[in-house]
């Protein structure tokens, strides 16, 4: 080892002794409260997996250091005994006014699109003290000034303007490299009020390039002569930036600028925080992948400096720049090839360039940003291309819209799934036909027709209305639309408690709780997280729709649509009210802000769609195969069983009465006979615990008997059976809505969680309350009919 060298150049478990540090203003200041002086022993600890920050012990305590920064620091093998400061470095010396002792020094960059109003505020608040400062290559300069607020000296540099840090012009490679090689403690990005949408973009990038962002709001006083009203604390606490209203013309609210400077390079801004922006699944997966090549090994020229998220996107964009900045890197190759295919597989499933997906996706991020914190005061500033904006997402038609295409989603899950439906009857019917007249009499033909016939078959024929739904489904997600329901639903969620984050994975949940329940995990707040896995299970899931059509369509023909819809209603209000009863009472918390995207409209391809639907029908598939098929043959083996010693004639029911699965109904009938159960809808939704679909399969067991006539439909066997009457039905629909989350969604609660408590207090919850909700809906029913 040399005698002298850099602290980022000494080895794991080496310790040193430091000559001096360089570096500027706060930075400096920073180390030196933190013991980093001359002739103090410092010890490297370990290095990050991405080998940046290394940790260090000096003094007796860890603390740990970016590389870059480390590299400033100049420390000898030898100990150091009797360094005076002249032997240090005479350009630090010199490098910045003399200030007291109790002084701090912040270094502030300023950036911000042309006509911002920057240089204004610049010039304010640096009396016009600044210098210009050619940078080498470029052709644009910066201007720099030093001034005092209160006890802080504020180092700022005024950069040129840029609508981007994309590298795409001079002054846009300018600023990014300012920022990625000066690193200033904090960024002030100056925005132009009467144009939000358009200066956030930027803002969108200083975030992914994870620095400390302080925004100055200005000419505010244009945006207050449009009357526009907007709410920019609500929107900085979204994007964890201190939003601070200036006038630079006038000079108002600039000395609050740099005071709340201060405070976000203290730690002492309560909304300052770090927020992902996320762009969609297929570019959020490329990032995965090119972060873990910059994790396998050291890096070379990006050294820490760039933010790991922002290379990535940088590099799917095909970057030169970057690559170059990464030409050293041991991994360069590797990460340049992974970029390289993840750009083409996205420019090939999106068929558009990367770089317009990503523009898209900041602009979707800023529009959901700003619909809820920005009303314009005129309607001629809206853009035509925001007309369909102004129907769907409309303060007093967006509701009724959405509901409306609710109900014709449900209507059309019924009508048209209809006759694919009676397609798949008929084989069913046809196939049982064959068996009873080509097999001998005996428990394997009945096992083959009541048993597995029976019970697949009776799932298995709800397979259009499943694929139905999820067409529409999808439709929604492809173009946009369900980022507009979320928006929608958005102030819902507030008064809940809640927020966007727990939107999303409720919606989910009308496809399956479990990857619903496991979707929480993007909810920062625990109290919120487990309050949103609490009220998943109320969204009915599509396991339960095979239930819902049967008995529907068996007892209420001329009302299909309009029940089913407002089933699913009804599990939105219960979920709603179990949320307000809970925020108040066990999850007592506040909740950080959260933007809901707002993606631009696109038309759905077929492709996309007809994936969507084959992925779901392959699920539902394997469901037959699997849990229902094995469900199916153990309840035929306890409605056969124990066999009857009389010839198998008239005597099917009266065997069916003293079975297994009739003793077991018969024991849980006393509970839910207030239910307008009997013993046969029990048995039904024992089984269905394990997953909803049982309950249908179950049911084509249990009816099988009654009806020795083969063909006949399962729907039709429960119309002519007389058990499910309007009250009973009505009832059983409830209870199916709301009682206890299947086994999958169960163990779902326990892994998210982490604790037995709450699954076991999720199905105690949920049941009690269908038993309650079942109680009242017949009982009123009764008074009715």
């Amino acid at each position: 080892m040399n005698s002298h060298l850099k602290l980022s150049e000494v080895e794991t478990g080496e310790s040193v002794y430091i000559i001096f540090v360089k570096g500027k203003g706060a930075f400096r200041q920073r180390l030196g409260e933190m013991g980093f002086v001359k002739g103090k022993r410092v010890t490297v600890v370990k290095n990050a997996p991405l080998n940046d920050p290394i940790e260090f012990s000096i003094l007796g305590y860890n603390i740990s250091l970016r590389r870059n920064e480390a590299s400033l620091i100049e420390v000898s093998t030898d100990k150091i005994e009797g360094i005076h400061d002249e032997q240090i470095h005479p350009e630090f010396l010199q490098e910045a006014p003399e200030i007291n002792r109790q002084d701090r020094i912040i270094r502030v960059a300023m950036v911000g699109n042309p006509n911002s109003g920057k240089t204004t505020i610049y010039n304010y608040a640096s009396k016009s003290r600044e210098h210009v400062g050619n940078y080498t290559g470029v052709t644009v300069s910066s201007k720099t000034a030093t001034f005092k607020v209160d006890d802080t000296v504020i180092h700022l540099t005024d950069l040129p303007g840029t609508y981007s840090v994309s590298a795409y012009s001079p002054e846009e490679l300018f600023v990014r490299e300012f920022i990625v090689e000066s690193k200033p403690d904090v960024v002030v990005n100056v925005i132009d009020a009467a144009n939000l949408e358009r200066n956030l973009f930027l803002t969108t990038q200083l975030i992914d390039m994870n620095v400390k962002v302080v925004v100055a709001l200005n000419m505010f006083d244009e945006l207050l002569k449009l009357h526009d009203h907007f709410d920019y604390l609500t929107l900085g606490s979204m994007l964890g930036i201190p939003f601070v209203p200036t006038i630079g013309a006038r000079g108002k609210g600039i000395n609050k600028l740099f005071r709340k400077v201060i405070d976000v390079y203290n730690g002492r801004e309560t909304s300052q925080r770090y927020v992902k922006i996320n762009y969609g699944t297929e570019i959020e997966q490329s990032i995965t992948r090119i972060t873990g090549k910059l994790n396998s090994g050291k890096t070379g020229g990006y050294d820490g400096n760039l933010s790991p998220r922002f290379l990535a996107l940088r590099l799917l964009g095909r970057d030169s720049h970057v690559e170059d900045l990464m030409m050293n890197s041991p991994v360069y190759e590797s990460l340049t090839i992974t970029a390289r295919e993840e750009s083409a597989r996205i420019e090939h499933l999106m068929s558009d360039t990367v770089e317009s997906v990503i523009t898209d996706a900041r602009y979707g991020f800023i529009s959901g940003a700003l619909k809820e914190t920005y009303k314009p005061g005129t309607l001629n500033r809206r853009k035509v291309s925001d007309g369909i904006d102004n129907l769907l997402t409309n303060r007093y038609l967006g509701f009724p819209v959405f509901l409306l295409f609710m109900w014709v989603m449900f209507s059309a899950t019924f009508n048209l799934g209809a006759y694919p439906q009676q397609w798949i009857e008929n084989g069913v019917a046809l196939l049982s036909s064959l068996i009873n007249e080509h097999m001998a009499a005996g428990s394997f033909k009945d096992l083959l027709t009541d048993g597995i016939i029976g019970g697949v078959g009776g799932v298995i024929v709800f397979l259009p209305n499943i694929l139905i739904l999820f067409f529409f489904i999808s439709i929604m997600e492809d173009t946009g639309y369900m980022a507009r329901a979320a928006f929608i639903t958005d102030k819902l969620m507030h008064k809940i408690g809640l927020h966007g984050k727990s939107f999303i994975p409720l919606i989910m949940g009308f496809g399956c709780n479990v990857p619903a329940i496991m979707a929480t995990r993007t909810i920062e707040n625990r109290s919120n997280r487990l309050l949103t896995i609490l009220i998943n299970p109320f969204m009915s899931c599509s396991a339960r729709l095979p239930v819902y059509i049967l008995l529907i369509g068996a007892v209420f023909p001329s009302f299909k649509g309009t029940l089913l819809f407002s089933i699913y209603l009804i599990g939105i209000i219960m979920a709603v009210g179990v949320a307000l009863v809970f925020k108040k009472t066990l999850f007592k918390s506040s909740d950080a802000p959260f933007v809901m995207e707002l993606p631009p409209y696109r038309l759905p391809t077929i492709r996309s769609v007809t994936k969507h639907m084959w992925m779901k029908a392959s699920q539902y598939l394997r469901k037959m195969g699997g849990i229902i098929l094995i469900a199916s043959v153990l309840i035929w083996a306890l409605g056969y069983f124990p066999v009857q010693k009389t010839e198998k004639q008239a005597q099917q029911t009266s065997s069916v009465q003293n079975s297994y699965i009739a003793r077991i109904g018969k024991t849980v009938q006393p509970v839910i006979a207030p239910l307008g159960f009997d013993w046969k809808m029990g048995v039904c939704l024992i089984t269905g615990i394990a997953a909803k679909e049982i309950v249908v399969s179950t049911m084509g067991v249990i009816y099988s008997d009654d009806h020795a006539n083969s063909s006949v439909s399962l729907e039709q066997r429960i119309s002519a059976s007389g058990e499910f009457t309007i009250p009973a039905t009505l009832s059983f629909l409830v209870f199916t809505l709301l009682y206890f989350p299947c086994l999958a969604t169960l163990t779902a609660i326990y892994n998210e969680t982490g604790s037995v408590k709450w699954p076991l207090f999720s199905l105690t919850m949920t049941t009690a309350l269908a038993w309650i909700a079942s109680f009242i809906t017949f009982n009123i029913a009764v008074l009715f009919v």
